[in-house]
């Protein structure tokens, strides 16, 4: 309902945490709150908008209604999450679609989530745009990039002196994000260097920091904040 829309969008949230190593690997990364705007309807045949394939997903190109835009994705046909450009039982949707015998039909539209090779792309990305941050700056010795922001999030950047960055993207409202990334800066060093398995540079595997974190980031979004000796 719009009442329980109102309510979500006035949470606040952090949306997910990433760790970049100081070559530029990703080498952590977790989500942890994704407001998803879906649309789910049911169309007869033909559809009256245009989809196509595109980074092997079938998405929206052409024409906008009943809040399905263009760069949607199809997430789902018929009640089952599709796979890729594929059905949930391996059909090509577009070739499915295009059959009136399957209509009336169900689809659920929404942003596409990011895969894994998109989340390694972006924190590259970062990295890089950290170093020019820092080469832009007409003082020596720039922390670099410290925080960027948008309408609908703000990235955090905490860059610590061995050049890994923890970033997280949260919420523009959400208060207390620059002590949130030094406890998360302090759980890596109790929970991932301090684990004899753990090799610099690599991806963390712990389960001790996975539940830290999430644990510290329930904690700043009821709070906002850290406080002495949390």
């Amino acid at each position: 309902s719009w009442c329980d829309f109102r309510f979500a969008q006035s949470i606040m949230a952090i949306f997910s945490v990433y760790v970049v190593n100081k070559a530029g690997g990703l080498v952590y990364q977790y989500d942890n709150y994704s407001p998803r705007l879906e649309v789910e309807k049911t169309f007869s045949f033909p559809l009256d908008f245009v989809l196509k394939v595109h980074d092997d997903r079938l998405i929206v190109a052409f024409g906008q209604r009943d809040n399905i835009r263009v760069g949607h994705a199809v997430l789902s046909i018929n009640g089952f999450d599709v796979n890729g450009r594929y059905t949930a039982d391996g059909k090509e949707i577009l070739e499915y679609l295009n059959n009136p015998a399957n209509y009336p039909v169900s689809i659920r539209f929404g942003r596409p989530r990011l895969s894994s090779n998109e989340k390694l792309m972006l924190a590259s990305m970062f990295h890089s745009l950290f170093a020019i941050g820092s080469q832009l700056s007409p003082e020596p010795g720039s922390s670099g990039i410290e925080m960027l922001e948008t309408d609908t999030f703000k990235l955090h950047c905490f860059q610590t002196l061995t050049g890994i960055k923890f970033i997280v993207l949260a919420d523009p409202r959400q208060a207390g994000t620059d002590a949130l990334l030094r406890k998360i800066y302090e759980i890596y060093s109790d929970f991932a260097l301090k684990n004899p398995f753990y090799s610099l540079e690599m991806p963390i595997r712990c389960e001790l920091f996975d539940q830290n974190l999430k644990a510290a980031l329930e904690v700043a979004e009821k709070a906002g904040t850290f406080g002495p000796g949390s």
